[in-house]
């Protein structure tokens, strides 16, 4: 599946069943379901690609200490950009 392709089902009830559930995180997160996203974030703590997931949607709830360490725990830096910025690299990373 592509970005534009992912974008596409945003307007849908529910995400495509194939996805990566990090992806899938992504897609509630886009749909203004921050805790569905966060529950899948949690499913699998300690696994890099979910405690990546984490710390994005710390960040995107102003909680930058939190996101912190989820960012440490994901092995990744603070990412600086903004936080739309950050969806599409993660949902283009994790396609």
């Amino acid at each position: 599946m592509t970005f534009d392709q992912f974008t596409a089902t945003l307007s849908q009830a529910q995400p495509p069943a194939d996805l990566h559930p990090v992806v899938q995180g992504l897609w509630y997160d886009a749909n203004a379901n921050w805790e569905q996203a966060h529950n899948i974030a949690q499913s699998r703590e300690g696994e890099q690609t979910y405690d990546r997931l984490h710390a994005y949607l710390h960040r995107k709830e102003g909680d930058r200490f939190n996101a912190n360490y989820w960012y440490r725990r994901a092995k990744a830096p603070f990412f600086e950009g903004s936080l739309d910025e950050e969806w599409r690299t993660l949902v283009k990373q994790y396609l």
